[in-house]
């Protein structure tokens, strides 16, 4: 086992670390304070029935939960830079989360509520939902960017156009709802953790678990695009069908975690570049390490908004928009 290697397990090791103690700190904190003593007691299954009620009914969904979300998003943007070449691709800046956001915002514009079986198994229609309508979005950038190929500025460009025609889209379905749907509404699209439920964590937990260790098999394609589409088709790589495999992947991944946590952006624009100052580029690496940071990050930055202003709390993508924008201006100066 070489020294890198040993390295990027050493790091992936504490990455976890950081994580269960993350983990612990946040079911200990809330506006019901529990001691770790009561939290060791309750899983053990001693604690009293108002601990095991918000410790297994409200606070650990929501954890899973940020964690699912902080995975997907992260390994999108790391797939996404990659296969664009462009170091500021993000699903949230290029418009897949908008039309993701706009399709889940039609779906209870025009289904939640009027149609019990939609009303009742919605969790499981939004993420189907949220995938159309971040392929749509995704369709829309990759056919108008085609100029003899993809230009990484030229897409990005694109990306940041179809974003403004979606949100514009949502501002008017939004202002057509109840003032109290109006106001959910404005709230999940600013990135809210409100899913405390397991039937969530069930309803993301596939489209998880089954495409990061898609996109981990598909590292060495991904190494070889990020090179640039000349070396890629050199080496042998099926440049164009590689190409949209994973794009859907990343579209997949992202439609699928806004479904649930709205339009928490920055996540994929930030993680991968921090994963990469950690392991380098090579996605074999790369995207476990991102898959790790983007969890923790946003395990982080939920706990912070529910208990910063406590008992009032702030959205998680507020939180996470506070260090992903100041991190982009960054970019944005160095590049």
């Amino acid at each position: 086992m070489t020294s890198d290697v040993k390295r990027n397990w050493r790091l992936g090791i504490a990455l976890l670390i950081a994580i269960l103690a993350t983990l612990i700190l946040s079911l200990n904190l809330g506006v019901m304070s529990i001691s770790p003593k009561e939290v060791l007691q309750t899983f053990m299954g001693n604690g009293t029935d108002q601990n095991s009620m918000v410790l297994f009914h409200f606070r650990l969904p929501r954890m899973v939960i940020a964690l699912l979300i902080g995975a997907g998003m992260a390994v999108s943007g790391a797939i996404l830079q990659s296969v664009t070449q462009n170091d500021l691709a993000d699903p949230g800046i290029i418009g897949i989360n908008a039309g993701a956001g706009f399709s889940v915002i039609l779906y209870i514009f025009f289904f939640q509520g009027t149609m019990s079986v939609a009303s009742e198994y919605s969790v499981y229609f939004m993420p189907i939902a949220s995938l159309i309508g971040s392929s749509l979005a995704a369709l829309l950038i990759y056919a108008i960017s085609w100029k003899n190929g993809i230009s990484p500025i030229r897409l990005v460009l694109v990306g940041i156009g179809i974003n403004s025609a979606f949100s514009a889209l949502i501002i008017i379905f939004q202002l057509k709802m109840d003032p109290r749907d109006f106001t959910r509404a404005t709230v999940w699209l600013s990135g809210n953790i409100s899913g405390t439920d397991w039937t969530y964590v069930l309803a993301l937990l596939p489209w998880i678990v089954i495409l990061i260790p898609l996109a981990i098999i598909k590292a060495r394609t991904l190494n070889s695009l990020h090179l640039g589409e000349d070396i890629a088709t050199g080496l042998g790589t099926p440049v164009e069908r590689e190409r949209r495999i994973l794009l859907f992947i990343a579209v997949a991944l992202a439609g699928a975690s806004v479904s649930v946590g709205g339009g928490i952006a920055f996540i994929g624009l930030v993680v991968p570049h921090l994963a990469r100052k950690l392991v380098g580029a090579r996605h074999g690496a790369l995207l476990p390490i991102t898959t790790l940071l983007g969890s923790l990050l946003l395990l982080v930055a939920d706990t912070i908004g529910r208990n910063l202003l406590a008992p009032s709390e702030i959205p998680v993508g507020l939180v996470v928009s506070v260090v992903g924008g100041s991190y982009f201006i960054y970019l944005l100066m160095k590049s």
